[in-house]
């Protein structure tokens, strides 16, 4: 009896910290890797970067979602076309996050942290269709382009060129995302009106 209770309290103690919001700065000094910037720059940057590798743990989740639960006559090409992106966004992640650990900041730490900080929705619905996916796949890309953009800024206004110079490279492969899912929509959007014209 008392071993189950240990257990439920553990469980319980486990619970509450999940919700208490993570610290990225300052770091625990182990971790406080040197920089000339000061303190309040990397904290600025920190705060800055750590929510852009939230939003792309949580795009390249739904992204992979509608990969794998995708229907219909353009299966082919959204599939691949979605593995794609997925793969992208992947990749964006360990230069984001690497450039907070050498500012001496942490970075994400769990997926109960990337939900506290996260903009981009998850999609739990049972079935979405593939047009529906491409367009908000296309509004999520728009929006996590203009927090990034809010990003570089605040690299730049806080001595960090390096950083702005990362999520710079990283917004043009957003931008190139949003501009294909774009031309998926208009290109399915052309489809239908030549289908309707027909009869």
């Amino acid at each position: 009896m008392a071993r189950r209770s240990k257990r439920s309290n553990n469980g319980q103690r486990r619970a509450a910290s999940d919700t208490v919001v993570r610290k990225s700065f300052p770091a625990p000094q182990p971790l406080a890797t040197p920089t000339d910037l000061k303190p309040a720059e990397v904290k600025a940057v920190t705060e800055a970067i750590n929510p852009l590798v939230a939003d792309a743990f949580a795009l390249y989740v739904k992204t992979k979602n509608f990969h794998w639960h995708l229907a219909g006559p353009r299966f082919r090409d959204y599939h691949l076309m979605f593995d794609e992106h997925a793969e992208q966004i992947l990749q964006s992640i360990d230069p984001l996050a690497e450039r907070v650990r050498r500012l001496g900041g942490t970075t994400i730490r769990s997926i109960t942290h990337i939900s506290q900080l996260q903009a981009i929705a998850d999609d739990n619905d049972d079935f979405v269709p593939a047009d529906e996916m491409v367009r908000r796949l296309m509004e999520d890309n728009l929006a996590m382009g203009k927090r990034q953009r809010e990003a570089i800024e605040t690299c730049e206004d806080h001595r960090d060129s390096v950083s702005a110079n990362v999520i710079q490279e990283i917004l043009d492969q957003t931008e190139k995302r949003t501009w294909f899912l774009f031309e998926s929509l208009q290109r399915s959007r052309d489809g239908e009106s030549q289908r309707s014209s027909s009869k």
